[in-house]
């Protein structure tokens, strides 16, 4: 009798054992999404890697920061600029967070943006000796200049070309690979945002420097599949809370943007 009694307690506190870590795991369960970030990370300071080789930058900083204020999480792949828009038309990622001009209407019939997150305009990044140019308008049909591919620089430098006040537009996979170009002297300048320009510029300030005033001023938003305006809300109520709680002029100071 007192084995079948200790049996019967030892099965009920099993069973409540069982009861309690289910309900354990069940409140443990989170229902946070995760959205899947897409970026460029040749884009600093908005999008780029650190010495460990972890995506990161205003960009992740800022969509990250939406996300808390949202709840939701974010995990950021990166890949080839050109391939972002498409990837998200395909469903292969959410949210696009790469420095990407808003303002390009081919773009717009694509993908849907955020309101803008930054406002920035196009500059040149030369080599410190180079007394030649001295911004857009001094450019002429014996330089040559580099920016990255699918970009509004690409297309900016193109027709110049085409107009013949440039000799040559070099577009290359990322703006870091035409930094690279610009150090070896294969090209003679380098176009693109001028935050840009001029992080570029601070990494290297006894080789490169910024010349030219910003031109042709352009918003940047963040990006999501044509139609998702839940998701698209989500970041526009999210990007005006951090504004307005004081995080976004944070993460600005973080970055060099003030």
């Amino acid at each position: 009798m007192k084995y079948m009694h200790f049996t019967k307690r030892l099965s009920a506190a099993l069973c409540a054992l069982v009861l309690a870590l289910a309900l354990c795991a069940c409140g443990g369960k989170s229902d946070t999404p995760t959205y899947k970030v897409l970026t460029n990370a040749t884009f600093p300071p908005f999008d780029t890697v650190d010495d460990s080789g972890a995506i990161v930058g205003f960009d992740m900083d800022l969509i990250a920061a939406i996300g808390a204020d949202q709840g939701f999480a974010v995990e950021f792949t990166d890949m080839a600029f050109e391939a972002l828009i498409p990837a998200i038309e395909t469903g292969n990622g959410d949210i696009i967070a790469a420095g990407m001009w808003s303002g390009d209407p081919e773009r717009q019939a694509r993908v849907d943006f955020s309101e803008p997150y930054w406002t920035d305009g196009s500059a040149l990044l030369v080599q410190v000796g180079n007394t030649d140019i001295t911004g857009l308008d001094s450019l002429t049909a014996s330089h040559k200049v580099a920016t990255q591919i699918a970009t509004n620089y690409a297309d900016d430098l193109e027709a110049m070309v085409a107009e013949g006040k440039l000799g040559q537009a070099v577009i290359l996979d990322g703006f870091d690979t035409c930094v690279l170009q610009l150090m070896n002297g294969d090209v003679d300048a380098v176009m693109a945002g001028k935050s840009i320009v001029d992080s570029f510029m601070k990494q290297h300030p006894d080789d490169l420097k910024v010349v030219g005033d910003r031109s042709n001023y352009e918003d940047l938003g963040f990006a999501v599949q044509k139609g998702n305006s839940e998701l698209l809300d989500k970041i526009n109520a999210g990007l005006k809370n951090v504004m307005d709680n004081g995080t976004y002029d944070k993460l600005l100071e973080k970055w060099g943007l003030k």
